[in-house]
């Protein structure tokens, strides 16, 4: 007889919400998913089956997947993990984990998808505080391997190390960090690059095509071998302090978002979801260049399932 099924509950099946529940199910594991719009439920389904799959998982796995319209309609008692993914406003999430306070038992982990506020800030007005922390997924969440474990200002350390677990069973890089700062630690370092990014397209330095061209087929076309630390260790640590002491002097240091961009969004020029942003987005072009980014995804999952 098998053993049964661990389980996992989520709050939200938006894209984040339905990837992380697949990775669950490619796992084994069985989900209930709070879903208040049932109406999303057929697309939420199908979406789960579409990931399960990227995952070389049987999409039968879905089986495993229960959507329920309340939060007081799942069976917290039986879950290992409860991971909130509900739209990033800070007082909704505040109330999801004040409701969750009293419906979890307090030695279940509770733990918050958000990728800019602080669990320190999202669960520390509740009573159970010390067994929430920050799980920190990366859209596409099925496909992209790192997950990062944050511990808050009232985190027990001893739920990171249960999280960290859970996620290492499931094949996830996990990244820890032990402070709970704005942006984590991952986002940090994207931000800074994004600083500098639209800085120069702001300076006319390059257009926006240059600077994807720049990190795609230079320097970030390496990352994948090696991050930047390892990557600059290989080539000779004196080269970058040499060149820091060059370059750093005139990089963009301003505290606020680039021109340019607060442009664009005050235009409602977003990207796809608009149809324009730096570039016009018909929906042909979306859906081939989606396509694509999902090939090249799982084409750098594979190379690195063969280092593991």
């Amino acid at each position: 007889m098998s053993a049964p099924r661990r389980q996992a509950v989520v709050l939200g099946m938006g894209l984040m919400g339905c990837d992380i529940a697949a990775i669950f199910l490619a796992g084994g594991w069985r989900v209930t998913a709070v879903e208040t719009a049932s109406a999303r439920w057929p697309d939420a389904e199908a979406r789960v089956r579409s990931s399960i799959t990227q995952l070389d998982g049987d999409p039968a796995e879905a089986a495993h997947l229960t959507l329920v319209a309340s939060m007081e309609a799942p069976d917290y008692a039986s879950a290992e993990i409860v991971v909130e993914a509900v739209p990033e406003r800070l007082a909704l999430k505040q109330e999801v984990f004040g409701r969750l306070d009293t419906l979890v038992p307090p030695s279940v982990p509770v733990v918050s998808n958000a990728s800019g506020y602080r669990i320190t800030d999202i669960a520390g007005h509740i009573a159970t505080r010390a067994r929430c922390a920050n799980l920190h997924f990366f859209l596409p969440a099925h496909l992209v391997p790192g997950v990062e474990v944050v511990q808050g200002e009232h985190t027990d350390p001893a739920i990171c190390d249960a999280v960290a677990a859970i996620m290492d069973g499931l094949g996830r890089k996990v990244i820890r960090v032990a402070r709970d700062v704005p942006g984590f630690l991952a986002n940090r370092i994207q931000h800074a690059l994004m600083r500098e990014a639209f800085s120069v397209i702001d300076q006319g330095l390059a257009t926006a095509e240059d600077v994807d061209n720049a990190v795609r087929y230079c320097f970030g076309f390496r990352y994948l071998a090696a991050g930047p630390i390892m990557q600059k260790e290989l080539a000779g640590l004196e080269t970058q302090l040499e060149a820091g002491r060059t370059i750093y002097p005139s990089l963009c240091n301003s505290p606020d978002p680039s021109p340019t961009l607060a442009r664009l969004v005050a235009e409602n020029r977003l990207g796809p979801k608009t149809g324009r942003g730096f570039r016009d987005w018909p929906a042909d072009v979306t859906a081939k260049e989606r396509a694509r980014y999902e090939r090249a995804l799982l084409a750098a999952v594979r190379i690195l399932r063969e280092e593991d």
